[in-house]
């Protein structure tokens, strides 16, 4: 009994040397090849996407690149299971991609998630592949019933001569960009497309059940984009009503009342619309209430802004910007004469130089009978 607790004890202590050994051959060092490890994200709408890879260089291989040392279409490389293997879209390990929310690849829909990278090059039109397996060593076990999605994209010359292989992010807008493969002379480019604003409200649902939820701003914040964009206006009304309740202190809020009335007005409930302003107006500092009734000129509401410039001049009378506001307010509803008498006691009153000009401006414009909003 005693040696064969002994031969066990020997047999553990060769398992740990042999382990010990392994783990001492993975040492820190260069990427094989003389590779270089990258990586490269941006934020396209409000999804993150990066892309990690290995970067080979051309090393005088100049003309030797696409259809050579990378074949067109898929190939046998001569180690691993795969017989029909693609590019591993760069060198090393598996290219990696990974999307923090949903996306639209070249039109096609892809779920959030992180996919390793391959492409079927074609002079003519290449295959980008994105396959579940992200783990792998480059392709040699590529598997193309493990792929999510497959587009045809169409290869282009590069304007110059790219040495080591790169990815970049190009034509940029607020809910898309353009990932380019570039290297020697080539560029291989795939759209990756957002849908911004319901990825948004997604986002808000989620903080909204968060700690962001405790305060009435996040549920104005998130009501006001919604009528601005003019979607989800039923869960957005609701939101109002917890943004304007008195558990977080937005029912004596001037903001979260007129966002309340913003989204009635988007919903089409013109009069219930009106009556949330009622609300708002107590409690509307003097620039509340008169940039509000700005905004209301600039979407020629004039008989609004004209009330809600009155408002503001009764409750904070003999100030400067709410003097402005009443000049404003009746050249919005076609009273110029009544307005060119408060451009003048506002012109009287101009606190400096910047809005002396306003008010000279005021004044010139009203006399020649023209609106001055």
């Amino acid at each position: 009994m005693k040696k064969l607790f002994t031969a066990g004890i020997i047999l553990v202590i060769i398992q740990l040397a042999f382990a010990d050994l392994a783990k001492a051959q993975f040492l820190s060092a260069l990427p094989s090849g003389g590779n270089k490890r990258a990586w490269v994200g941006e934020g396209v709408g409000l999804t993150n996407v990066s892309i990690s890879y290995s970067r080979p260089a051309v090393k005088k291989r100049d003309g030797h690149i696409w259809g050579e040392l990378i074949p067109v279409g898929y190939v046998d490389q001569g180690f691993g299971p795969s017989k029909k293997a693609p590019w591993r879209a760069g060198a090393n390990e598996n290219t990696t991609i990974e999307f923090s929310t949903d996306v639209k690849i070249e039109g096609q829909p892809l779920a959030a998630g992180k996919y390793g990278l391959f492409i079927a090059y074609d002079p003519n039109e290449s295959t980008i592949i994105f396959s579940k397996n992200n783990s792998s060593w480059g392709s040699f076990f590529y598997k193309p019933e493990e792929d999510v999605l497959r587009v045809k994209v169409k290869p282009m010359a590069a304007d110059k001569s790219v040495e080591w292989l790169k990815y970049e992010f190009t034509d940029q807008t607020p809910s898309s960009a353009v990932v380019e493969v570039e290297w020697e002379k080539l560029v291989i480019p795939f759209k990756v497309d957002v849908d911004v604003v319901n990825t948004q409200i997604a986002m808000f649902r989620n903080e909204l059940r968060s700690d962001k939820g405790f305060t009435w701003e996040s549920w104005d914040q998130a009501a006001l984009y919604c009528a601005q964009n003019k979607t989800n206006l039923d869960e957005a009304l609701m939101w109002t009503d917890t943004a304007t309740s008195a558990n977080f202190g937005g029912d004596k809020s001037f903001t979260a009342w007129s966002t309340k009335s913003t989204v009635l007005d988007a919903m089409g409930k013109s009069q219930e619309a009106a009556d949330a302003m009622k609300k708002a107006y107590p409690y509307g500092t003097m620039n509340e209430l008169y940039f509000y009734a700005r905004g209301l000129t600039r979407m020629k509401k004039g008989q609004q802004a004209f009330e809600a410039f009155k408002y503001a001049y009764d409750k904070y009378p003999n100030q400067f910007l709410t003097i402005a506001g009443m000049a404003r307010g009746y050249s919005a509803v076609g009273d110029y004469k009544k307005a060119l008498t408060y451009a003048l006691k506002a012109q009287a009153m101009a606190p400096d130089p910047a809005n002396k000009n306003i008010t000279n401006g005021f004044v010139k414009k009203l006399q020649a009978g023209e609106d001055i909003n």
